[in-house]
């Protein structure tokens, strides 16, 4: 009787709050796609058939996606509450091309993205060592620090709007590889950015 009357509770709390969840299954029963929305905001989370384009970038020729294990699984996260945005969209990739040819590669494809910049352990490689837009490779608590296997990484946009190639160490002569676009909350900073 208590647990009836408190699923009873549960259920109208819900409706009067305007909550609504939605969980959609893969084939092997977990989760895939995930969307919590309330009247403050939501949560939506998918990890479904996403690729390089999901991005905005290209697939390096012949690499492919990653599928799998949860530390390399693809996934596209949105949170949302009012003006507080949150976006992070990630797709993995492997290749038996070298890092070298991997990131020569993706810093012309970067170049869309406005000046790009190479880092290694939050440290800038080369020049130039901060985009137009003010981004660079250093967590000083308004990027955000990508945790980089072996700390090698190319960076292009904003501080609020970022495309970041993360590439990973491989098992034996490969080279795996992540493509990220991250869209960060506005802090309140009144630096002007074009992204």
């Amino acid at each position: 009787m208590k647990r009836g009357f408190l699923a009873v509770a549960v259920g109208a709390l819900l409706l009067t709050t305007g909550c609504r969840v939605q969980v959609d299954k893969a084939k092997d029963g977990g989760d895939k796609n995930v969307k919590i929305d309330t009247p403050m905001g939501g949560l939506h989370v998918r990890t479904d058939q996403m690729s390089a384009a999901d991005v905005g970038l290209p697939v390096y020729p012949g690499a492919e996606i990653i599928k799998g294990t949860d530390n390399d699984k693809s996934a596209d996260v949105h949170m949302g509450f009012g003006k507080w945005q949150l976006r992070v969209k990630v797709v993995n990739y492997q290749t038996q091309d070298s890092r070298d040819q991997v990131m020569a590669f993706y810093q012309k494809a970067l170049g869309r993205y406005g000046d790009v910049i190479q880092c290694n352990q939050g440290n800038p490689v080369g020049t130039p060592t901060t985009t137009r837009e003010g981004l660079t490779c250093g967590d000083n608590g308004k990027n955000v620090h990508v945790d980089e296997v072996d700390g090698l990484n190319l960076r292009a946009g904003s501080k609020h709007h970022q495309h970041l190639i993360e590439i990973k160490k491989g098992n034996g002569d490969q080279t795996k590889f992540a493509l990220v676009e991250l869209e960060l909350p506005d802090t309140g900073d009144n630096s002007s950015e074009s992204q």
